[in-house]
C-alpha cells in the first residue's frame, strides 16, 4: 500500500504527471467531479490547521467523496492514550484515505505502517510536509516555466521549518539549482537536510542577511518563527522579528522573482507586499488544492496495486539505539522498536525523524 510520507515517495516522473493532471483539473473541473463518488477521506489532525486541512477536504470535495475526520488532539482518542498505530488501524475501518497531521516527528511513518488504506502526511511536527511541497513545486513550475536552473532563498525558521525541508528534498533532483539559507544560527537547518545537500552535490551557502541576498534570488521562500517548536519562550521572544520582507527590500529583488510562503504568516511579509505581482503565497493556497486533488487521485487508483508503506528507500534498517529527539514519536508510541539507518558519512540516523542518535 502506497503512501506519501515524504516528498521522496514521489518519483520526478509522477511529480510531473501530478502537476499536469493538476493543470488540467485547474482548466476542467467538471471532468473531475465524480471522480471519487462513494470514496472517504479522513482527516486527522492532532494540530491546528487552515490551509492544509481545508484544502485535502476541499480537494476530496471536488471530487465527489466526502470527508470525516477530526481537528484538534483533544477531539479524538488520543486524549486518553490512545496510540497512533490503533488510531491508525481503526480509521482505515471507515475511510478510503488518511490525510494526517502530527506534532511528533515520526508519527506519520507509524501511522502508515500500522493502517490498511493510503495516509498522507499533512506535516510530521518540524520534520516533513510533503503536501505543502506539491504546492510549492506547482506554483514554481506555473511562475518559472521550469523546475531547473534556479536560485532560491530560504528565509527563517530552517530549523523547524518542516516546509523547507520537504522543498529542498524536492528541488535537489532538479539540475542547476542553488540555495541561499537565510537565517539566525539558533535556526539554521538541521544536519540531516544540510546532509540531502550535500549527496546532492547542491551548492548552497548559509547567512544571516536577507537585505545581501534578495538581489540574486530567483524563489525567495519566508517562512514564520513558529512559536509552537521553541521549548525556551524566551529565545522564541528574542527570534521573532529576524526577517521582515518590506516593499523596500523588494525593490532590491529581480523583477521576476516569485515570494513563497507556505503561510501562516505573522509579521515576516509586510501585508503592502500583498499588492506586489511577484507575492505568489496566495496563489500557492490554489495551487496546494489542486495538487492534493491530484495525489488523492494518484494514490486512490493504486490503492489496490502493491507499493512501499511509505517512505523513501533509506538503506539497510537495523534495530537499536537512543534517539535523542524529544519530540521523536519512540518518545510515545506504545512498545516502538528504535530503528536507524546509516546514511552516506556512515551515521546511524533514527528512522522515524532522521535525528543521529546514541549508540
Amino acid at each position: 500500500m502506497k503512501s506519501v510520507i515524504d516528498i521522496l515517495d514521489l518519483s520526478v516522473q509522477e511529480l510531473y504527471e501530478m502537476m499536469d493532471v493538476a493543470i488540467d483539473i485547474d482548466a476542467h473541473p467538471a471532468k473531475y467531479a465524480h471522480k471519487c463518488d462513494g470514496k472517504k477521506l479522513a482527516t486527522l489532525f492532532f494540530e491546528p490547521s487552515t490551509r492544509t486541512r481545508l484544502s485535502h477536504e476541499a480537494a476530496m470535495l471536488e471530487l465527489g467523496g466526502s470527508v470525516i475526520g477530526f481537528s484538534g488532539a483533544q477531539n479524538s482518542s488520543a486524549a486518553k492514550g490512545e496510540s497512533v498505530a490503533d488510531t491508525a488501524k481503526t480509521v482505515s475501518c471507515y475511510a478510503d484515505i488518511i490525510a494526517m497531521r502530527h506534532p511528533v516527528e515520526g508519527a506519520s511513518l507509524v501511522a502508515a505502517n500500522n493502517a490498511s488504506i493510503p495516509l498522507i502526511n499533512a506535516g510530521d511536527g518540524g520534520h516533513c510536509h510533503p503536501t505543502q511541497t506539491l504546492a510549492d513545486l506547482l506554483t514554481i513550475y506555473r511562475e518559472k516555466g521550469t523546475l531547473s536552473g534556479l536560485k532560491i532563498g530560504m528565509c527563517g525558521d530552517l530549523k523547524y521549518g518542516r516546509t523547507v525541508h520537504s522543498l529542498i528534498n524536492a528541488m535537489t533532483r532538479y539540475e542547476g539549482n542553488e540555495f541561499v539559507m537565510i537565517s539566525p544560527q539558533e535556526l539554521a537547518l538541521p544536519d540531516y537536510a544540510e546532509n540531502a545537500l550535500r549527496k546532492a552535490g547542491v551548492p548552497f551557502k548559509v547567512t544571516t542577511s536577507l537585505e545581501e541576498s534578495i538581489p540574486e534570488l530567483d524563489i525567495l521562500y519566508m517562512t514564520r518563527i513558529q512559536k509552537e517548536r521553541f521549548d525556551d519562550p524566551d529565545e522564541y521572544e528574542r527570534l521573532k522579528d529576524s526577517y521582515s520582507l518590506t516593499v523596500d527590500k523588494m525593490e532590491m529583488a529581480k523583477p521576476d522573482m516569485a515570494v513563497l510562503h507556505p503561510l501562516p504568516r505573522v509579521n515576516e511579509i509586510s501585508v503592502k507586499v500583498d499588492d506586489d505581482p511577484r507575492a505568489c503565497y496566495f496563489k500557492q493556497c490554489l495551487n496546494g488544492k489542486l495538487m492534493r486533488m491530484a495525489l488523492i487521485l494518484k494514490l486512490l487508483d493504486e490503492a489496490g496495486t502493491p507499493g512501499h508503506s511509505g517512505y523513501w528507500e533509506k538503506g539497510e534498517v537495523h534495530m537499536g539505539g537512543i534517539c535523542p529527539n524529544k519530540k521523536c514519536i519512540m518518545r510515545t508510541e506504545q512498545e516502538l522498536e528504535q530503528k536507524y539507518y546509516i546514511d552516506e558519512e556512515g551515521n546511524k540516523r533514527c528512522l522515524y525523524c532522521d535525528t543521529l542518535i546514541l549508540n
